[in-house]
Parts: C-alpha cells; sequence; structure tokens
C-alpha cells in the first residue's frame, strides 16, 4: 500500500512517500523529496522492490493522486510485475494502513520539533522508521509485536501450517 503525506520545513513544504507491506505494517520503502512529483513515489518503490523482490502479480493499492496514476509509475510497476490497484475518490477506508502511520510518525516525530531543512528531516525519518517503526514499535493489530518481530513469527513453519 502506499500514500504520501507532507511535512513543513523551514524552506518549505517537503513530502513523504511510502510503501507498507499490508500484513506486516512494515514501510518496506519510503523517500523524502521538496517535491511531490513522480519521481517520489518512484524512489519509495523501488527501496520496496530493492528490499522485498516481490512475487509476479504482487498487488500495489494507492489513492488516485497524479504521481501514482501517471504512465511512468504504470511502467515501473509493469516492469516489475505488480499489478496496480487504486482507491475511490474520497473514501478514507481505502487507506486504512497508510493513514494511521502518517498519523503516527507525525505525532511522534514530526511535529515534536521544526525542521531546517529537508536533509534533517531526511535524517530523522530514516531513524524513526528503520531504527524505531520498523524494528521496536509494538501494533495493536499485530499482537502487540512490531513489523520485523511479526513477519519473524509469521515465517515459522508453524505458523505457515496455520
Amino acid at each position: 500500500m502506499g500514500d504520501t503525506s507532507y511535512v513543513w520545513t523551514w524552506p518549505g513544504f517537503a513530502y513523504l512517500a511510502t510503501v507498507i507491506d499490508l500484513a506486516s505494517r512494515r514501510v518496506v520503502g519510503w523517500a523524502v523529496a521538496d517535491h511531490m512529483r513522480t519521481k517520489l513515489v518512484e524512489d519509495a518503490l523501488h527501496m520496496a522492490f530493492a528490499r522485498r523482490r516481490p512475487a509476479l502479480g504482487v498487488i500495489f493499492h494507492s489513492d488516485k493522486g497524479s504521481q501514482y496514476t501517471s504512465k511512468g509509475y504504470a511502467a515501473l510497476a509493469r516492469a516489475n510485475g505488480v499489478a496496480l490497484s487504486r482507491g475511490a475518490t474520497g473514501c478514507a477506508y481505502d487507506n486504512a494502513v497508510a493513514e494511521p502511520f502518517f498519523a503516527t510518525i507525525k505525532r511522534e516525530l514530526i511535529t515534536t520539533r521544526p525542521w531546517r531543512s529537508v536533509t534533517e528531516l531526511r535524517r530523522a525519518i530514516f531513524n524513526y522508521i528503520e531504527s524505531w517503526y520498523n524494528t521496536r514499535r509494538l501494533h495493536s493489530s499485530l499482537s502487540y509485536l512490531s513489523p520485523a518481530q511479526w513477519e519473524a513469527v509469521s515465517r515459522t513453519p508453524a505458523a505457515q501450517a496455520a
């Protein structure tokens, strides 16, 4: 699942694009930039491809934002065997995983202080996602495990047989 959000920095807005694994809530791809062009969401998807190497036919869900409906984005997805899915216009339930993530990162990191630059913000987001959110932050929807713990438990033979 993918989505974007904005963050105020001293020079102006910065934008965060994410790719979130629906099963584990792990942020598997993300990108920060001072623009909302298609390259922002492509960079997040490239990171997800590099980390996960998804099977052909995996479904990627997003909203109908212009970045996600662009020809370039569709070509990137198609070249990697990804099927695109888009939510209904104005339906908040279609981003039921992405919206809570953005609310959480804004509450726990973004609104805690002013951001002097996009570079400073990018470093902080890296630390938050890679050192906290994915590895240690507990999720009630994952039986109070972190995304990394959930994935580790889900890979056990007993979990796969269930």
